[in-house]
């Protein structure tokens, strides 16, 4: 039996038949492997997915720095308050002229009103100390000027003649004089070089002048009335011919509008009346 098995198996193989060695008797043989053809490769795998791509890391943004502050618009500094300006009247404004005049600047008795003068007085302070030159006394002017200046007496206030008395003539600075200045227009009855009194006064015009030089009183006459003008020349001093010191009504009303007719005219009536009692005959006149 063995031997006729082992031919059966071995004609199979020579037909192609291929008999599984491992089927035992009563079993199926396995079935037959998959015949291989060039179609039937069995397909190439995949590639692999690539990689995920890494997302990239966060990063922090740097934060951006802050714009700097508005640089503040420069604001220029608040203008000084105007103390005194044009127009005005006032004691203050007549220190203020003290003061100017004190230093050259204003060449004038104060008055206490702040016309053109006095502006272009301050204009001129204001220009020599390196101050705006607005012609008004702000406070920085004023508080300035008076560090500047020594404060006024009451004569510098209240002086007695319009324009400042003028350097007296050297040749009234000894004994009693009437010292006569046309430059200020003014009268200083001096004694020992010291004024005892001063007045504004005026001369006569161009066709009647009052003479220069060095005279004496030689008549007083209290009321005197001029036969030549038919006028009155009260509280007269005679130091010159027919001209003399005397009070003038015309002068006291019209001022330097007038002239004289070659007399020295006082204005101010009571000043020229105590100055009449004081002089004496004989005490020298210098008009100059």
């Amino acid at each position: 039996m063995a031997t006729a098995a082992l031919g059966t198996l071995a004609l199979l193989a020579v037909a192609g038949c291929r008999v599984d060695a491992a089927a035992g008797p009563g079993l199926s043989p396995a079935p037959p492997p998959p015949a291989t053809t060039e179609d039937a490769r069995p397909p190439a795998p995949s590639p692999p997915p690539p990689p995920p791509t890494p997302s990239p890391a966060p990063t922090t943004a740097t934060p951006k720095p802050p714009p700097p502050p508005p640089t503040p618009s420069a604001t220029k500094p608040a203008a000084p308050a105007v103390l005194m300006r044009p127009g005005q009247t006032s004691e203050q404004v007549r220190e203020l002229q003290a003061r100017l005049a004190s230093l050259g600047l204003f060449g004038r008795s104060p008055t206490g009103f702040y016309g053109d003068v006095t502006s272009e007085a301050v204009s001129a302070y204001q220009r020599k100390g390196a101050l705006p030159v607005t012609g008004t006394t702000d406070a920085v002017t004023w508080d300035r000027l008076r560090a500047g200046t020594p404060r006024p007496t009451q004569d510098d206030l209240h002086p007695p003649t319009t324009l400042p008395l003028s350097k007296p003539d050297k040749r009234c600075l000894t004994g009693r004089v009437l010292c006569i200045s046309k430059q200020s227009r003014s009268l200083a009855w001096m004694v020992d070089g010291k004024v005892r009194a001063a007045m504004d006064v005026r001369f006569g015009s161009q066709y009647t002048p009052t003479r220069d030089g060095a005279f004496k009183v030689y008549w007083k006459s209290r009321d005197h009335h001029s036969t030549l003008y038919d006028t009155p020349m009260p509280y007269a001093l005679f130091f010159s011919g027919g001209q003399a010191v005397h009070y003038s009504k015309d002068f006291a009303t019209q001022g330097y509008a007038g002239a004289s007719h070659g007399c020295v005219n006082v204005r101010d009536k009571k000043k020229v009346a105590a100055l009449f009692d004081q002089v004496r005959e004989g005490d020298r006149v210098i008009v100059y």
